[in-house]
């Protein structure tokens, strides 16, 4: 059975946040975006300190969702690392280094979503 259909997008866009902070994910946030635009449901954003780290962190969201027969449909920047973006449509993951991460400022450019902060139990 096809793991992706058990999940919503909110129950998974939460499990790819513990993804993120198993491998030292920091600042995680979940922008619920439902209410104001129709691009997608959510973006889970993150920062990590170095290039490695987003690699690291990009690798393990991308394993673990194929384990679970989940597939991203688009990914970016993987060239560079300082932004990696793995959309799976109805979830956006931005994995940042903190530059860039301030550079961009999603949290401003989206700031009428709805706002959670993930953090490691």
């Amino acid at each position: 059975m096809n793991e992706s259909l058990v999940l919503d997008s909110k129950e998974l866009v939460k499990t790819i946040a513990e993804y993120t902070l198993e491998k030292k994910a920091e600042d995680v946030v979940i922008l619920d975006l439902k209410k104001i635009t129709t691009v997608t449901d959510y973006f889970l954003i993150c920062s990590a300190d170095s290039e490695h780290q987003v690699k690291a962190i990009s690798d393990n969201i991308i394993e673990k969702l194929k384990e679970k027969n989940i597939n991203i449909w688009r990914t970016e920047g993987f060239e560079s690392s300082n932004w990696v973006i793995l959309d799976l449509v109805d979830i956006v993951i931005h994995i940042f280094k903190p530059d860039a991460r301030e550079f961009y400022s999603l949290e401003k450019l989206w700031g009428d979503a709805e706002i959670m902060k993930v953090e490691d139990k």
